[in-house]
Parts: structure tokens; C-alpha cells; sequence
């Protein structure tokens, strides 16, 4: 089996452990067990194509041509092999956490979470893989869709209109904006291939550029870009185990990672430096940074203070594809990897607090350091890499916007992540801080503040180690995710 197969696998392995789990429904144990065994299987397939990208393969596979011209295709390149790492490792990482925390939360409806669950994971690698603007499209709405019933899942009013508030901004952004830029990118250059170097050039001058790279950045909704953003805090009424699917493996990512990819391919990160067409919306990035920063500060609640977070850092890959030079591009591609391991440490253990210890506002866990040690150093472990700080793998990525915005003679941005990251200590250090040096809130009510040790369930224990340990050993040994990186950033 080629390299091309293999990526068609691995749309169908999630697909095919989604119906085993449906089978399955009848017999958790086995259900779950089926769920990480395809998430295993998944792993090793993407696996498989990483050997042939990083021999300099770029595999490609035609599904199929419903227009004359306009292939249903898809193509593995190395941006697309960055995601697909991300996505396959975290995902099995992600369901075994989900085993102890639905469990232990006694969660309705969970052979339904587990179903949409491998859909979405389907549909991420269908987005990672797209070999063209149309192919991108398709898997993109094709993940809306599918997350729509993990929004919900909880069914209350609450949850209902959060989902109503997710579909309709994801789908109207998505139809107004990127499918119009999409059309008249096609107009303008009779394909919609992705192209190192872009396709744009020659075609279209600085004006078109400029309002046509609006349109896809405001058109890719999952990307949370001020004022689009909305959905993603809403979101947050779903359980844990979904708020770190969509902030760390499949939907946010897949916005970032679609700008970053357009950026490359469609326009051309040469082309946009010789226009400066990008440059009012690298301050639009930078203003999303500050500003969702600013309110995460004012949010009590640990998941709403994180979605915030989220906001904050998904524009530092947005502001790295808007300076269009070679070290912001790779410190866009790496902040997609280091953010998605750092973000959901921090929501792991956000849910494992709520199952644990049954609190959510940041202002009640006075102390919890002492119950709840493990838990609590792998939070301190995930902050240190959302500020940027060593030895965490966050520290590479931010290292390289830095630099990129200085190559953009950007001074300004630079202060902007600088003032970014001290922001970031002051509304995360906070939780890690608290934990461990201040006196407990309630030592007399719920929450086993002087009962010992009382961790959450042991799955999500071992999956909270096991991201927290990833997030120190990307700053060790980056290397195959900048090597990967490099081959698309330019010289």
C-alpha cells in the first residue's frame, strides 16, 4: 500500500472504529477498548506517512471529480503532516483521558460521545490531507457538522444554545466568506490546486490580495479571530473531554492550520511580502492576542479563562502566517503542535479537578496542590508552555514569531508577544501558585481538601502525565516537527 492509500486509511480507521463503538454499545469496557485500539491503529498509519514525507514523498490520491476540473483529492505535504502528528497522537491520548472522566463524572449519552468522537478525528485527517481549496472545504464543514452533537451533549437549554451559537457562526462565516474567496481565487486563477509558492501571483494585484486574504482569515471561523470568536467560549458548556478536542486535536486547529496552509500555497508567502497585503491584519492578529487575553483575566471560572487563552494563542499561528516570512511560518507551524499539547494538559486537568475535587472557579482551589499534587505540577507544566517559558516545548514557537516579526521589521508585534506572555503568567500562574502556597478555601466541605491524596480517575491521571511529559520533551527534541516545518517555510 502507497503512501496515498495510506492516507485514505486513515479517513477510513476512524470511520470504522465509530461503527465498532455503535456495535459495541452494549459493553463499555469493550467499546472503550475499541475506541483506543483504533486511535493505536491511526497512530501507526500516520506513522507510516511520516517516513515518506520526510524522505520528501508528498503523496496524493484522487477520491473522486464531482466537477469537471475539481478533484475530491487528497495530498499529504508537510504542513498537512504536522497536523495529522498532532491529531493521531492526541486522540488516543484524549480517549483514554475520556475513559476515567466520563466514568467518573457519570456522563449520559457516552457511547454517542465515542461515535462522534472517531467521526471527528475522520474528518480532521480529511482536512489535514485536502489537496485542494475544494477538498479543504468539504472536510472543514464536514468537521462543524460532525462536533455539532459533542457541543450538545450535554442537551440542556444551555448546551443547546451553545450549539445553535457554534453552528451558526462556523457555517456563516464559513458559506459568506470562505467559500466566496474560495470561488473567486478559482475566477481569478482557473484552479484551486495548492502550489508552493502560491497561485496567485501574476494574477491578482495588491487590493484583490489584500480583501481576498481577509475573506479566507474571517471565512475560517475555527480559527477564532476577533470578532469571530464567540463560538468558542460557548463551546465550553460541552464536557472536558470535548473543550480538549476542540482546542487541542481537531476543531481550532484545523482553522489556524487552514490560514497557515492558504497562506503558503494560495497566495504565497513571497508574494504577500513583496504586496505587504498582510500587514493590517497581522495587527488584527495581534489585537485578538491582547484582547482575549485581557478578558481571560477577568474570568473566575478555570474552562472560561482557558478559552480565552485559546483565542489569545490561536492568533499567534494567524499573526505568523500574516508576516509571510520564513520564521514565522515556522513559528506558526511549531505554535500549532506546542500550543495543542500545552492547551490540553491545561484542560485535562481542569476536568480532572471538576470530577475530583467538584471545583471550577479559580477563586476555590486554595490548596489543591495538596490533594491534588500531580494533577496541579502537570498545570504548572502546560502554563510554562503557553507563556513561552523553558523547559517547555512553547518556549520554540514563540522564540520564532519573535523572530519572524523582527525579519518583518514588526517591532511592535514583538512587544505585542511580549506583553502576551506576561499577561499569560498573570491569569494561569495564578492556579499553579494557589495550589501549592496558599491555604485551602474550604478545608471542611466537599472536595477532600484534608483527606490525602484524591486524583482523578487513573486514566485521566495517566493522560494528564502523558501530555505534560510531551510538553517538556518538544523543548528537548522539536526536531522532527521543525524539520517538517522547514521543508515548506523557504530558505
Amino acid at each position: 500500500m502507497n503512501a496515498g492509500e495510506l492516507a485514505l486509511l486513515a479517513l477510513i480507521i476512524p470511520a470504522v472504529g465509530a461503527g465498532l463503538v455503535g456495535l459495541l454499545r452494549a459493553q463499555p469496557n469493550l467499546r472503550e477498548a475499541a475506541s483506543l485500539v483504533t486511535g493505536g491503529v491511526l497512530l501507526g498509519v500516520v506513522m507510516r506517512i511520516h517516513r515518506a514525507v520526510a524522505a520528501g514523498e508528498i503523496p496524493r490520491l484522487v477520491l473522486a471529480e464531482p466537477l469537471p476540473g475539481i478533484p475530491l483529492e487528497l495530498e499529504v505535504e508537510p504542513l498537512g503532516m504536522i497536523f495529522a502528528l498532532v491529531a493521531g497522537s492526541l486522540w488516543i491520548v484524549t480517549t483514554l483521558y475520556a475513559i476515567g472522566y466520563m466514568r467518573g463524572h457519570h456522563e449520559k449519552n457516552q457511547t454517542r460521545f465515542y461515535i462522534f468522537f472517531a467521526l471527528a478525528i475522520s474528518c480532521t485527517m480529511g482536512v489535514a490531507f485536502a489537496g485542494n481549496l475544494f477538498t479543504l472545504f468539504v472536510f472543514y464543514e464536514a468537521l462543524t457538522l460532525s462536533t455539532f452533537p459533542l457541543v450538545t451533549h450535554a442537551g440542556t437549554d444551555a448546551a443547546k444554545r451553545a450549539g445553535r451559537v457554534y453552528l451558526g457562526i462556523l457555517l456563516s462565516t464559513s458559506i459568506a466568506f470562505q467559500l466566496f474567496a474560495i470561488i473567486w481565487t478559482y475566477l481569478l486563477t482557473g484552479t484551486i490546486d495548492f502550489e508552493m509558492g502560491g497561485i496567485l501571483e501574476g494574477r491578482a494585484g495588491e487590493g484583490v490580495v489584500a480583501v481576498l486574504l481577509a475573506l479566507y482569515v474571517f471565512g475560517i471561523g475555527k480559527a477564532a479571530v476577533m470578532p469571530f470568536h464567540r463560538w468558542l467560549p460557548a463551546a465550553m458548556v460541552a464536557p472536558t473531554p470535548v473543550s480538549a478536542l476542540l482546542h487541542a486535536v481537531a476543531v481550532v486547529k484545523a482553522g489556524v492550520f487552514s490560514i497557515l496552509k492558504i497562506t503558503i500555497y494560495v497566495f504565497g508567502i513571497d508574494f504577500l511580502t513583496q504586496l505587504g497585503a498582510s500587514v493590517w491584519l497581522m495587527w488584527v492578529a495581534a489585537a485578538t492576542i491582547i484582547l482575549a487575553s485581557l478578558v481571560a483575566f477577568r474570568k473566575d471560572n478555570l474552562k472560561a479563562r482557558l478559552a480565552y487563552s485559546t483565542i489569545s494563542q490561536l492568533s499567534y499561528v494567524v499573526l505568523g502566517a500574516m508576516l509571510a516570512n520564513t520564521m514565522g511560518i515556522i513559528g506558526g507551524g511549531m505554535h500549532i503542535v506546542m500550543h495543542a499539547f500545552g492547551k490540553i494538559t491545561l484542560f485535562f486537568c481542569a476536568g480532572a479537578i471538576m470530577v475530583a475535587a467538584h471545583k471550577t472557579e479559580i477563586s476555590d482551589m486554595r490548596g489543591l496542590g495538596r490533594t491534588m499534587p500531580v494533577t496541579c505540577a502537570a498545570f504548572f507544566v502546560g502554563t510554562l508552555s503557553i507563556i513561552g517559558l523553558p523547559p517547555a516545548g512553547g518556549t520554540w514557537s514563540k522564540w520564532f514569531l519573535g523572530l519572524g516579526a523582527l525579519d518583518a521589521g514588526q517591532v511592535g508585534l514583538v512587544a505585542v508577544l511580549m506583553v502576551s506572555s506576561l499577561l499569560s503568567i498573570g491569569y494561569l500562574m495564578i492556579v499553579p501558585v494557589r495550589a501549592f502556597f496558599s491555604p485551602a478555601s474550604n478545608p471542611h466541605g466537599h472536595g477532600h481538601a484534608n483527606g490525602g491524596i484524591h486524583e482523578a480517575p487513573l486514566p485521566s491521571l495517566i493522560a494528564i502525565v502523558i501530555t505534560s511529559l510531551c510538553c517538556l520533551a518538544l523543548f528537548v527534541y522539536p526536531d522532527p516537527f521543525f524539520q517538517l516545518i522547514s521543508m515548506v517555510a523557504g530558505p
